[in-house]
Formats: C-alpha cells, sequence, structure tokens
C-alpha cells in the first residue's frame, strides 16, 4: 500500500520521512497569528520546526511520523541547521 508520505518523497527528492521518533520537547511560541511550534527529538542535535494557526497539545514524550526538509537560518549572525516540518503525525 502507497501512503501518503511515500508520494511525497517521489516529488521531492530533499524530503526526509523518519517514523516512530520520540520527542523530546515541545515549545509553542506565538509568532503573529500562527503558532511555532519547535520539537527536539531523540537522537536528534537539531531542532525540527513548524507553524500552526492554532495552539497545539503538548507532544513531549509521544512517538511521532516526521516528513522534513533540512534547512538552514541565520541567528545573530551564525548560521544553524534546522528542520522544516512538512508533515507531522502521531504514532
Amino acid at each position: 500500500m502507497i501512503t501518503d508520505s511515500d508520494e511525497l518523497l517521489k516529488k521531492h527528492s530533499n524530503l526526509i520521512h523518519s517514523d516512530g521518533v520520540t520527542v523530546e520537547s515541545h515549545t509553542q511560541r506565538e509568532q503573529g497569528e500562527w503558532f511555532l511550534q519547535t520539537l527536539m527529538v531523540k537522537g536528534y542535535d537539531v531542532p525540527f520546526k513548524y507553524r500552526r494557526n492554532k495552539k497545539y497539545k503538548n507532544l513531549t514524550g509521544q512517538k511521532v511520523n516526521l516528513t522534513y526538509y533540512p534547512k538552514e537560518e541565520v541567528i545573530a549572525g551564525f548560521k544553524v541547521e534546522t528542520m522544516q516540518v512538512v508533515r507531522i503525525r502521531r504514532y
């Protein structure tokens, strides 16, 4: 059976999919009309970021499936690697 994530991965070569990863921390910050969600995932030392138009329940300790792009941001003059989440599903 072909899943949504399989179809996305075929269309976008830079896209990465991870199944069953554990969220170590989850923060939500208001950013204009959006809420910026930042996840730290067990086994990764880069933040995973995405935006939602509403607050979401805390995902700390939950297992999730993530589909994301690697991305670099410049913060205070330094390049920082982050992951831009395209799709997140609770496991």
